[in-house]
């Protein structure tokens, strides 16, 4: 088995908060995180994909290939957006980087299984010291 990672980046804004608390207690909750007019983060985006090395290419997936689909199905929908408005896929969702990673890894399981590999690790690079890695649903 041989795990291949494609690095991406993002920028974009979110807020942390639930509708049904007071400003109070999402203060209290999510702190700075739930500020009224938002906030941003410069994302680092981390896939990682695996499978047995195909003998014909000598590789496990065209890195490409992986590199257009996280464009086109994931940079696309959040880079210099407002995750909490505009991202298809996080709506009705709480904007955590959690979430984030687990919606990625929705997005991408499917598609990456027809370019020939299978899904490992989302890792998601919120700054410098917060990241979440999701390994997929594991029961």
């Amino acid at each position: 088995m041989v795990f291949i990672t494609r690095r991406e980046r993002f920028n974009a804004a979110h807020r942390l908060f639930r509708a049904d608390f007071s400003d109070e207690e999402n203060l209290n909750t999510f702190g700075k995180c739930s500020n009224p007019n938002w906030h941003g983060h410069n994302y680092t985006l981390y896939v990682t994909v695996k499978g047995l090395v195909n003998p014909e290419t000598g590789f496990v997936i065209n890195l490409k290939d992986l590199s257009q689909l996280i464009e086109s199905q994931i940079i696309e929908k959040l880079d210099h957006r407002n995750i909490n408005l505009e991202v298809d896929f996080m709506q009705g969702k709480l904007a955590s980087t959690e979430n984030i990673a687990i919606g990625i890894w929705d997005e991408l399981e499917a598609p990456v299984g027809l370019l020939g590999g299978k899904l490992h690790c989302v890792r998601v690079c919120e700054t410098e010291n917060n990241s979440v890695e999701y390994f997929g649903k594991i029961f």
